[in-house]
């Protein structure tokens, strides 16, 4: 944003002597920068100060987030107006994200900071730690303006997406099409994810983490790329913004507008904290140490004249789509509702830090081998009557719905003797998700299971070759392991035991290139205390699904508990 100057009116002695010297005359400049006409002013900006009364210009820098720095700029150029001061304020718009990483490494130079969230002070803090340095010091001031967190649909949409009251109980259930902006970049995504799991069930926390699972398949670049992507679908789908937001997109005319859909189950509120940073080198004056401390004095009183000119500046707040700090207010604004929405202060930055360390896990950007057990015993029934490899099939169909385009992926199937002297057999090679062509063939390949059922259960030969194919073939920038589901346990008499599996596994141990096996066993035969001790060994995981039909379940605990491993609960 630009830098707005106006000199104060206070008048020094000696205006008319220049005046009648300088004469109302027409003066034509040719400097570098072009060419300038002035008329009845002056060529040289010392006599333009001389005329104000300006020995020179009080600079304040003000950083804001994206979604705000336009009312601020604004706001900025009726106080340098109005101001009794040679006073030059200087909104810049930045990310929140990119502001509290800079703040948290010492580089900051602003006075002031007005982020999208109170969370980011706690990411600022957060990201100050694991960079051993102290907390930033800052003076954090009450908000001044607030925007609920909301749905945005493409207004073409609207009448479909009104069929059903949206609320986050149907996002928790999967039945309304959700786009969630990065929770790393956007508070709106974060907050969003607070309320979401505050509608979640206390009692299973696997339906939160489920969800999160679901919106992390695709996340967008940005909160505009996820806008675009809304206006573009065939079918209707909303994004987890702020009013804010959607009123600054619509504000640019796209050609596909937006509107705000209200949660009927409520929501939460961003806050806009003003925050003054107290050790900024900016604040802190140039030259001696009396005119630096002086120079602080004057810019200490600027700077709390602006936050008093912001705090009145409610109309032009809420013309650019803010309700009061405290959520109140009423709006004009197309695609918004006129009243404000009950809705919650999302403050609880340990709690939203929480959740995003957990999507953090999640989202993480996956290469696995699936190793499926296709010994005979998959053709036993389960409690319910179905087989167990029909039932595997349909947990393995929900876990390829939950993976993003971005998961690659590979399967064989193992059994004894499943591949000549081999107890496994390669199917289909670790590729993306995102090959059309390579998900159908895994998709082929689950429903072939049953017919390639039969022999014993090779499990230990198997679990080993797998993690020196992931291993031959690793990519630093993606999570690799093995994921293999197992009904029973090694029945291989030809093959390695236990111990000789463990040795081995530590043999070829490599830290830099970790593997982790995540053996998920399903029905009675399984040998629990077997997978622990493999999983152990390779920083992996157990999980024990009793009846079959819990499987789908315990795979999303597998996919969930990544960052717990191996100690998981």
């Amino acid at each position: 944003m630009g830098r707005h100057s106006v000199a104060a009116s206070a008048k020094k002695p000696g205006r008319k002597l220049i005046l009648s010297i300088i004469g109302a005359v027409v003066v034509v400049g040719v400097v570098s920068s072009g060419v300038f006409l002035w008329v009845g002013g002056y060529l040289n900006p010392i006599f333009a100060s001389a005329d104000s009364g300006c020995a020179q210009t009080e600079e304040l820098a003000i950083v804001a987030d994206t979604s705000i720095a336009p009312a601020l700029t604004k706001i900025a150029e009726k106080f340098d107006e109005n101001s009794e001061l040679c006073v030059s304020t200087e909104i810049t718009a930045q990310d929140s994200a990119d502001t509290a990483a800079v703040v948290a490494s010492g580089g900051a130079e602003a006075d002031a900071w007005v982020p999208e969230s109170s969370v980011w002070l706690d990411r600022m803090n957060a990201t100050a730690a694991s960079l051993g340095q102290s907390a930033p010091e800052v003076e954090v001031r009450e908000s001044i303006a607030s925007s609920p967190v909301v749905f945005a649909g493409a207004a073409t949409k609207a009448t479909e997406l009104a069929t059903e009251p949206v609320s986050w109980a149907r996002v928790l259930g999967g039945t309304l099409p959700t786009i969630l902006p990065d929770p790393e970049a956007s508070a709106a995504s974060l907050a969003g994810l607070l309320a979401l799991r505050g509608h979640s069930s206390p009692d299973d926390p696997r339906q939160f983490a489920g969800a999160m699972i679901e919106l992390g398949k695709s996340i967008p670049a940005s909160t505009s790329a996820a806008f675009g992507a809304v206006s573009a679908a065939d079918q209707p789908a909303v994004v987890v913004t702020s009013e804010a937001q959607v009123a600054a997109y619509n504000s640019d005319g796209p050609a596909e507008t937006l509107v705000a859909a209200y949660p009927v189950d409520g929501t939460v509120s961003l806050d806009y904290p003003f925050v003054r940073m107290t050790a900024s080198d900016a604040a802190a004056g140039t030259g001696s140490a009396d005119t630096a401390d002086a120079g602080a004095a004057t810019r200490a009183e600027l700077l709390d004249a602006f936050e008093t000119a912001v705090r009145k500046s409610t109309k032009k707040l809420a013309a650019a789509g803010f309700r009061a700090p405290d959520g109140t207010g009423e709006l004009d604004i197309p695609g918004l509702g006129t009243e404000a929405p009950s809705a919650t202060a999302a403050l609880d930055g340990a709690a939203q830090l929480e959740i995003l360390r957990a999507w953090s896990v999640l989202t993480l950007r996956s290469r696995m081998l699936a190793v499926i057990d296709v010994s005979g015993s998959m053709e036993e029934p389960a409690e319910n009557g179905l087989r167990r490899i029909d039932i595997f099939q349909q947990a393995a169909v929900g876990a390829m719905q939950k993976f993003s385009g971005e998961v690659e992926l590979g399967v064989w199937v193992f059994s004894t003797a499943r591949n000549g002297e081999l107890d496994y057999e390669d199917l289909s090679p670790i590729a993306p998700l995102a090959d059309a062509a390579h998900t159908q063939e895994i998709a082929g390949i689950i429903q072939s299971l049953p017919a390639r059922l039969g022999g014993a259960t090779g499990l230990y030969d198997t679990t080993l070759a797998a993690v020196q194919r992931v291993r031959e073939t690793y990519d630093p920038e993606k999570v690799n392991s093995v994921l293999l589901f197992t009904d029973g346990k090694n029945e291989d008499e030809n093959g390695i035991d236990l111990d000789t599996l463990l040795a081995e596994l530590a043999k070829i141990d490599d830290p830099s290139k970790p593997v982790p096996v995540i053996m998920i066993g399903f029905g009675p035969d399984t040998d629990l205390a077997a997978m622990q001790r493999i999983a152990q060994a390779t920083k992996g995981a157990a999980y024990s699904a009793s009846k079959p039909e819990d499987l789908g379940t315990v795979l999303v605990d597998a996919l969930s508990q990544r960052s717990c491993r191996p100690n998981c609960g």
